[in-house]
């Protein structure tokens, strides 16, 4: 059952960008692409930077 679930054809994926594109417009799509492209950028920078014991950053800042 959950593998039938999972399972997007093609037409449904048709379907999404159809009702995307009449929602938001061809001009707004590529402008909506950018900002979740700079968003998921900030994150992983957030991620790496939390990685980082503290001595590296005093290290750094010396």
């Amino acid at each position: 059952m959950i593998n039938s679930i999972l399972m997007i054809g093609i037409w449904q994926i048709v379907l999404i960008v159809v009702i995307v594109v009449l929602l938001f417009g061809g001009r707004k799509i590529p402008e909506l692409m950018k900002g979740i492209g700079q968003g998921m950028k900030e994150f992983k920078k957030a991620t790496k930077e939390d990685d980082k014991p503290e001595n590296d950053t005093k290290l750094e800042k010396e």
